[in-house]
């Protein structure tokens, strides 16, 4: 009697990262290259990409611990055209091992996390601020929350903005429930991608949490986030 195998069980969803491997300084290292192709819309606090666009491609990459480059947008450029991502895209760093991610979704709203929180505070903290870049502090120690959440709908500019704030408050929500005494690390970067409007189609003009898609978006952001960050 022959067996019949199931098929191969094939990735639903928007946003599937591909995870890569280098090598660099004699230490090995991940990335995860997210490349839908055109027709999404960005907006991100990232060092490379930032900002509010048509973005082909996310890269987040791990670096490693005491990263001392001072040109890490044309490190992570060079690191995505490498993996082969043509166009304009998006680029986050972190020193956390990013091949430890977690993916969470929620009525089509969803979101990858990859997280390291040994470098944590309060926003509002009575410290002087300091240029950090890639997600280490001057120890070398990791700690950077990187969220990427994609929605298949589209998103005025003001929903994308509220959808920042939206998902930060996810991530600070979880922190606390899981018991860490913080609302995230100094480095923490978000990015969230949405479709571009069809001819004649009116975006979301709403990304809040209480808005359908901001309220999906905020559970897919928290369950990653529980998910992604160690317990104390």
């Amino acid at each position: 009697m022959t067996a019949v195998l199931p098929p191969p069980r094939t990735p639903v969803g928007l946003l599937r990262p591909r995870c890569l491997t280098r090598v660099e300084d004699g230490e090995r290292l991940h990335a995860l290259l997210w490349v839908p192709g055109p027709g999404l819309r960005m907006i991100s606090s990232a060092v490379l990409g930032g900002g509010i666009g048509e973005r082909a491609w996310v890269l987040n990459a791990q670096v490693s611990h005491g990263y001392r480059r001072t040109d890490p947008a044309r490190h992570l450029a060079a690191l995505a055209s490498g993996a082969g991502a043509r166009g304009p895209g998006v680029g986050l760093m972190t020193a956390a091992d990013v091949s430890a991610y977690a993916h969470a979704h929620d009525g089509g709203a969803e979101a990858v996390v990859t997280s390291g929180i040994e470098v944590r505070g309060w926003a509002a903290a009575p410290a002087a601020g300091t240029d950090g870049t890639a997600g280490t502090d001057r120890t070398g120690v990791p700690g950077t929350i990187n969220i990427v959440v994609a929605v298949p709908v589209p998103l005025s500019d003001a929903a994308l903005v509220n959808a920042v704030a939206t998902a930060t408050e996810a991530k600070v929500q979880a922190l606390l429930e899981a018991g860490h005494d913080c609302s995230g690390t100094p480095t923490d970067a978000v990015c969230v991608a949405a479709r571009i409007p069809c001819p004649g189609e009116e975006p979301q003009v709403f990304a809040g949490p209480r808005s359908l898609w901001g309220a999906r978006l905020a559970r897919a952001v928290h369950r990653a986030v529980r998910e992604a960050t160690p317990a104390p």
